[in-house]
């Protein structure tokens, strides 16, 4: 199973979704550019572009001092000419003020927490050839390596009281084919005898992540006791699960893992995964969700009393965007309940209040994700922040809240929060560049779809934008596919770069989205081809009839399910559109069913399988390739070579079958890219073809 760090870092850097005034010459000290970027020459065009994009620093993983008076995150920037990015370590005092850079290695730093005592911080760096946990002052100085592990380390975490610690490593449990073929030493093969021999981007290997324990003293770490010896299993669950999912419970007797305890088929088609508590003096563990909770039970927290844990948990085995509710267990009484019944949003982060009474927690509703509390004697709830923003993760800090927000306008930073709400910016990460930069406004549109309901509609307009031009249009369809189209601030997918190509991009929140309640959700279920897409047509239709949209040249974008739109759309758009682009997209749901890894995803959403008897709708009525003779459009397809969810063969076949029936196509093809383009210069290619394309058609 892959070595995860290799993941893990891809996805803190990339998957991020990716400002009250602190001392101005030390806002300017921390957007300017870092050594990564020295040796490039860097002129602001004034608006949004790749090369801008590339520049921004990515501000990541807050925790708060144990004093509560020191802020430590992270911060990656890229190198374009270098292909390249790093990410180093910064503190700054939790109101604010001057910043200070904590690392410099020549590679990047992450999983940086304070230790108990206050006095370190710990952090996992490769400076030394694998991937260790090193401890310095909390100024940055005498950084010293604290582990020696063979093949690294992908996770850790002090105990509570500071004299244990839990990590994660790889543990080769299978054997390799050197190991079957000792006489072969160059043979370069991989054989399989289930499920699931590869995930997401990477093929399976002999290694399993399993959670350790050591005993802990000033730096010196003790013999380490593997938890899950002899499992055959991966803690945390892959593929974006991390050290999260691994916790102590306050007295420094107990981990709790939440992972799955599947192989085989049985991983491939479940989306079982359990909370296991796990006792370090006893040797012992049990199963908290054993019975009644057969779908994912993920993200558990511990009440600081230690008398109650909370995890989300889905309901619905084999569905993985189903409600995530609040779940409690109480060790005292042995009861599990429900506190969101009633409540139609998922929740998700929790963390407990001091006293153990409170429990705050991030919640999405209509398209923007917010943070909130809910009092656990009356289980009443309070929707602390609000706005047009996304806050991604938070941290309890002498009666504030420290979150770190995002928008369609501007990348992340850290606010402060008071109990009403109001907000303080304390980080301005990329302030020098973005006051240089004309941001492409964005407002609110809401929609009547077919079936008389509303649907949320969001609309970015052009920098400089004005009403008395036209415009042409984009209809932005988004992956998942139950993913809302809330306030991201993507380093893909961004808005900002479309809109600043001199588009009004139109982002629906069609059905299947979450964020606006869990029928509106569940809707798309066994029906890809229905009512989603007549809400993008809804909302492609009541835009284009602004005078300032161009009507006659309107396009169509999306990735993933976002793909598998364009490609139904295609076939049945009756000439809305004149240029359509597909990123990692669905052509042929048979062949999907049976090429995909997790299985599971596929067969609930569209009801069975391609074999079942009677076959479910959705692979005749749904499926895109059954409409090749209608389509009539240019079409750019784009994947990539380690796409594993959504192999590189249904690109191709789009391709191919548009070339067939003599349909002005391209394809762009990234070797070692995945479900993401994820490399600096791979992606600015990638903007640059989509820019071309949309313009060759629509300008």
């Amino acid at each position: 199973m892959k070595n995860k760090t290799i993941l893990f870092l891809s996805m803190l850097s990339f998957l991020i979704f990716s400002c009250e005034n602190i001392e101005t010459d030390k806002a300017d000290d921390l957007a300017a550019p870092e050594s990564v970027q020295a040796e490039e020459e860097f002129i602001n065009p004034g608006i949004m572009t790749p090369e801008v994009l590339w520049r921004l620093g990515r501000l990541s993983d807050v925790q708060v001092s144990t004093d509560g008076s020191t802020l430590l995150f992270g911060i990656s920037r890229y190198s374009i000419k270098g292909n390249k990015g790093n990410r180093d370590l910064y503190s700054m005092p939790i109101t604010g003020g001057e910043t200070l850079k904590l690392t410099d290695f020549a590679g990047g730093e992450y999983n940086a927490v304070w230790r108990p005592d206050g006095v370190k911080i710990g952090f996992l760096s490769a400076k030394s050839g694998s991937t260790q946990l090193w401890e310095m002052n909390a100024d940055g100085s005498s950084k010293l390596e604290i582990t020696n592990i063979e093949g690294g380390i992908t996770g850790f975490k002090y105990s509570p009281d500071g004299t244990q610690i839990l990590f994660t490593k790889e543990v080769k449990m299978d054997k390799t084919i050197h190991d079957l073929y000792p006489d072969l030493p160059e043979a370069n093969a991989m054989i399989y005898d289930e499920l699931m021999y590869r995930h997401w981007d990477h093929w399976s290997d002999e290694n399993y992540s399993h959670v350790f324990v050591a005993s802990y003293t000033d730096g010196k770490v003790g013999e380490a006791n593997d938890l899950m010896i002899d499992e055959r299993f991966s803690a945390p669950r892959e593929p974006f699960n991390g050290i999260e999912d691994v916790n102590w419970s306050p007295d420094g007797t107990k981990v709790s893992i939440s992972y799955k305890r599947l192989n085989g088929k049985d991983f491939a088609i479940s989306t079982n995964s359990e909370l296991y508590i796990y006792d370090i003096k006893a040797g012992t563990n049990y199963n908290l969700t054993k019975e009644g909770f057969d779908g994912y039970d993920d993200g558990a927290a511990w009440s600081p009393d230690g008398k109650m844990i909370v995890w989300h948990s889905m309901a619905t085995a084999g569905f993985e965007s189903d409600k995530n509710r609040i779940m409690i267990h109480s060790f005292e009484s042995g009861e599990t309940i429900d506190y969101s019944e009633g409540f139609d949003q998922s929740s998700s982060s929790f963390t407990f209040s001091d006293d153990s009474k409170t429990l705050y927690f991030i919640s999405g509703i209509e398209a923007t994700y917010q943070i909130y509390s809910m009092n656990l004697e009356s289980k009443e709830i309070t929707q602390i922040t609000k706005g047009d923003h996304n806050y991604q993760s938070y941290a309890l800090a002498n009666g504030k809240i420290i979150g770190t927000k995002m928008s369609m306008k501007f990348p992340t930073e850290i606010y402060a929060v008071a109990d009403d709400g109001t907000e303080t910016q304390l980080t301005f990460t990329n302030k020098e560049i973005l006051d240089n930069i004309t941001p492409a406004e964005f407002d609110q549109r809401w929609v009547e779809t077919t079936d008389g309901k509303k649907e949320l509609v969001w609309v970015i307009y052009p920098p400089n934008f004005d009403k008395t031009k036209k415009y042409p249009a984009l209809l932005y369809c988004q992956g998942g596919p139950q993913s809302a189209v809330s306030q991201f601030f993507s380093y893909r997918w961004n808005f900002q770069i479309m809109a600043s190509n001199g588009y009004i991009v139109v982002a629906p929140n069609r059905r299947g989205l979450p964020t606006f309640g869990q029928e509106w959700n569940d809707q798309i279920s066994g029906d890809y081809g229905g009512q989603n897409m007549d809400d993008y047509l809804s909302a492609i239709d009541a835009l284009a009839k602004e005078p300032y949209v161009d009507e006659n040249n309107l396009g169509a974008i999306g990735a993933s399910y976002g793909g598998y739109s364009i490609y139904w759309l295609a076939g049945h758009h009756e000439g809305r559109f004149k240029a359509l682009i597909s990123h990692c997209g669905i052509y042929d749901l048979p062949s999907m069913y049976a090429s995909t890894e997790e299985t599971f995803f596929v067969h609930h959403d569209n009801d069975g399988a391609p074999w079942d008897s009677p076959k479910p709708k959705a692979y005749e009525e749904f499926n895109p390739a059954n409409f090749i003779g209608n389509w009539d459009t240019p079409i750019l397809v784009i994947t990539g070579g380690n796409d594993f969810r959504i192999p590189y063969s249904q690109s191709m076949q789009a391709f191919n079958a548009a070339q067939l029936h003599d349909i002005p196509s391209r394809f762009l093809f990234f070797p070692e890219e995945s479900h993401f383009v994820l490399q600096p210069q791979n992606s600015v290619l990638w903007q640059r073809e989509f820019k071309g394309f949309l313009d060759k058609y629509l300008k």
